[in-house]
């Protein structure tokens, strides 16, 4: 039997009578009293009293005025917790999307459990939001025991993900004990209209060979009685094909008698259908039922009734929905595997697309794919069902190549980017079946398009991974435009057909001939799908070449002829770019050497099409983010390798940022520089100048920042002023330790839960300021020479009697990674130490 997925993305109706004991009232909101305003640098706020629920709530008005940040309120709420709870809140806004962060913190205040809800959709009128004990995470602390069991301080929090400004309400903060998850759940009652109750306990049996037949009626429901308030992710139904509805309906009701519509579907197809329902309770659910297709009544196999977690998100709504479709039916990550891939771009353009091992391709960030298949001999042919190799052009340029090969037939999948930066780039990519075998070939090469990102669901950080969106397909002559994007085919497709995802999979409907006769498709749940498909027929030896192309940005004036000959006039062009960049510096080394140099210039290629304009940036995705530490070692690198334009570039820019007081930000995004303070950033910036200049010998570039430089200097100190006071000067020897370095931060990873005193920090402090001086001397700044070469003398002492003081009380032989612990860490002491002192 085929397979639809049907979806709903939210709903939750919260029953009004006690289910398990009394609710507390947290907070009324009625005055301000105990709440406190906390905020990083770059962030103004203010809490006040406005119009509430019911009487007043509380306001939150915050401004990333820099563009990055944190703001929010905290109060002192003592809180012992039970087996299971849920807290409650009413909400509202007037702001962008950003992130809408719910913590709870012990008494010393280290460690923090919470709810991030990212890039969070602000709702405008009063709406109810519920946090359980199973949302609940521990987000940082130095605490082993991870269990919530008391709290001491509750905050909202609102992070910047867009930035912007705006403003947030909430009332009625509540908390409540409720029943122990995993109690096995009631009998549910069922019961239909129209004398059609005979066999309806063949819908929950477990057996998808017994059914249940409603009357010849053209209209039916089926009513569920969960016998109490019941949380649920959901349903699947497993409809008759011969008898199945063209419609249907799916109510709520606390009573049974009054009832609220939740989701409304049409066209169905006869195959399973996939009801998510995410965070759903209540006691009455309705399955109203119209149209029959057969005007006979109503049949169904099967209803299951889905646990919570079936559908928590939609990654896991379709990890879930995968197990029941054979391997290669969707992408690699949703069976759980890691899916690796390569990323596609010109150099320093903000748009990048991705392709993954199995030759799928996303075509912009956080966007649909364009996924390869075969049909042969009327099977389908996916990725799971071909030996695979994959490469990259010259075996080292940055044009990635996936292979296919299925007995005689082989595919070649290869991509590139070409184009002006940031303008008019555009993602080509060119697919080639050859048949070689000693006999004709015949079949049909698909390429579906479908809400699934290559970037995977596992990668969360800033950008998450794996379901995206598709709200609309049109097809046109020789080209589909999905929502804003417009995909160019040459030749023209011999046929296409869009879905809307309720419609059922796209290869249960196509290997059934039910491809959609419309030629666009709207999807209330933005989870379209398209495929194109081309004809092949051929002889022994012979190819068949398919060109597309996918404009980066607006594609109104796209008018270019995708014929052969243009498309390897582009590749070609492609190529002696990339030539002339990473070949710069020449290597005389063995043949055995070719794959280190040829890795070697691929990732010098690949730091320029990850540049967004001026930002070096460790990634295309998760960490599309210009990190000073990386930008700095990354451009020496560039440097040693004879690129220089683009690491100028990037001081330029990057100085922009430094803060009123001499402050680097640690990181810049789109959003602007991230006030969190990570200690290394100021030695790291002052390093990137001084090897900038050891390169190319630009005094010009030092005088032109030279008043950062000296700023930057004086920041510095005033860290080192908060560790030079008596307490420090002259307590024992652990405490010793502290004295004349760099404050605590988490620059490095390893102490994300607790800010330490990072010699990690200190390195790159003694670096910057040795470069600081020379940069002074090399200008012929004497009176600033001898300041600054007094402040490195004095802290490259006091940094050598803290790493001897830390051995000493710790009782070790090695420098450790921070003074706090005395942690063995080689990453942050060897590495660092050797090029920064």
């Amino acid at each position: 039997m085929g397979k639809s997925i049907i979806i709903i993305l939210s709903f939750s109706v919260i029953n009004s009578f006690q289910i398990f004991s009394q609710q507390t009232l947290l907070d009324d909101f009625e005055s301000t009293e105990g709440w406190k305003i906390y905020k990083s640098d770059g962030v103004e706020s203010s809490i006040s009293l406005a119009k509430g629920l019911n009487g007043k709530a509380i306001k939150f008005d915050y401004d990333f005025t820099k563009g990055s940040g944190y703001g929010g309120i905290q109060k002192i709420i003592p809180l012992d917790l039970p087996g299971n709870y849920k807290f409650t809140f009413f909400l509202r806004a007037e702001s962008p999307n950003n992130n809408l962060e719910f913590k709870l913190l012990d008494k010393s205040g280290e460690n923090v459990w919470w709810v991030n809800n990212r890039n969070y959709e602000f709702p405008a009128e009063w709406t109810k939001v519920t946090i359980k004990k199973r949302h609940i995470e521990f987000a940082w602390g130095p605490k082993e025991d991870k269990n919530l069991k008391r709290i001491d301080k509750l905050e909202f929090t609102i992070a910047s993900f867009n930035g912007g400004k705006g403003s947030i309400y909430i009332d009625e903060l509540r908390f409540e004990q409720i029943l122990p998850e995993g109690l096995p759940p009631k009998e549910p009652i069922l019961f239909s209209s129209n004398n059609s109750n005979q066999f309806l306990h063949n819908l929950i049996d477990g057996n998808i060979k017994t059914a249940w037949q409603s009357s010849k009626n053209d209209s039916d429901f089926i009513q569920i009685d969960f016998q109490q308030a019941r949380e649920f992710g959901g349903f699947t139904i497993d409809w008759s094909e011969r008898a199945f509805p063209k419609s249907f309906d799916i109510s709520f009701s606390d009573d049974g008698k009054s009832w609220l519509k939740i989701l409304s579907l049409s066209n169905t197809s006869g195959q399973r259908s996939y009801v998510r329902l995410k965070e759903a309770e209540t006691r009455f659910a309705k399955i109203a039922l119209h149209n029959s297709n057969n005007q006979k009544g109503f049949s169904i196999n099967e209803l299951k009734i889905l646990d919570p977690g079936y559908s928590s998100d939609l990654n896991r709504f379709f990890i879930n929905i995968t197990k029941d479709f054979p391997r290669g039916y969707f992408p690699r990550y949703f069976y759980e595997e890691a899916s690796y891939w390569n990323v596609i771009g010109v150099n320093s353009d903000v748009k990048e697309a991705l392709i993954n091992e199995d030759g799928m391709i996303e075509v912009d960030k956080a966007r649909f794919s364009i996924e390869p298949m075969l049909y042969i001999n009327h099977e389908p042919i996916t990725w799971n069902d071909v030996e695979k190799e994959n490469s990259l052009e010259e075996n080292y340029l940055p044009i990635p190549i996936v292979n296919w090969k299925k007995d005689d037939l082989t595919l070649e999948i290869k991509s590139f980017a070409e184009g002006e930066t940031n303008k008019n780039s555009v993602l080509y990519s060119n697919y080639k079946i050859k048949n070689n075998g000693s006999k004709a070939a015949e079949g049909k090469f698909l390429l579906l398009i479908r809400p699934f990102q290559v970037n995977p669901y596992y990668q969360w950080l800033n950008l998450p991974g794996g379901v995206s969106t598709i709200s609309k397909i049109k097809i046109n002559d020789n080209s589909l435009i999905v929502d804003d994007k417009v995909i160019y085919s040459s030749p023209e497709f011999d046929s296409a057909f869009v879905f809307r995802f309720e419609d059922g999979n796209i290869l249960n409907l196509l290997t059934d001939n039910r491809g959609s006769l419309n030629s666009e498709v709207e999807d209330q749940f933005k989870l379209a799908n398209g495929v194109v498909v081309y004809d092949y027929i051929l002889k022994p030896g012979e190819e068949k070449l398919v060109y597309l192309a996918i404009p980066f940005y607006k594609a109104n004036n796209f008018s270019e002829n995708l014929d052969e000959g243009i498309i390897e006039q582009k590749l070609k062009k492609t190529i002696d770019f990339w030539k002339s960049k990473v070949n710069l510096v020449k290597f005389n080394l063995p043949a055995s050497a070719d794959k280190i140099i040829n890795t070697y210039k691929s990732n010098l290629a690949y730091i320029l099409i990850n540049r967004d304009k001026f930002g070096i940036q460790p990634g295309s995705r998760s960490y599309e983010r210009s990190w000073i530490r990386d930008g700095s070692l990354t451009s020496s690198a560039l440097l040693k390798a004879g690129i220089v334009e683009e690491v100028k570039e990037f001081i330029n820019w990057y100085s922009d940022y430094q803060y009123e007081n001499g402050k680097l930000p640690c990181v810049v995004d789109t959003r602007g520089p991230d006030p969190v303070p990570e200690n290394d950033s100021h030695g790291e910036y002052l390093f990137l100048l001084k090897q900038y200049y050891n390169f190319t010998k630009d005094s010009s570039l030092l005088a032109d920042k030279n008043e950062i430089v000296k700023k930057t200097v004086d920041y510095i100190q005033s860290l080192v002023s908060q560790r030079s006071t008596d307490h420090y000067k002259s307590g024992n020897d652990s405490v010793r330790a502290y004295y004349g370095i760099m404050p605590e931060s988490i620059s490095h990873e390893g102490y994300s839960a607790k800010p330490m005193h990072s010699y990690w920090d200190n390195f790159f402090t003694m670096k910057g300021l040795k470069d600081a001086t020379e940069i002074q001397k090399i200008l012929g700044e004497k009176e600033s020479y001898e300041r600054i070469k007094k402040v490195r003398d004095i802290f490259k002492e006091n940094l050598y009697n803290s790493i001897d003081l830390a051995m000493k009380s710790r009782k070790i032989d090695y420098i450790p990674g921070c003074v706090e612990l005395g942690d063995f860490d080689v990453t942050s002491t060897t590495n660092a130490l050797t090029p920064c002192i």
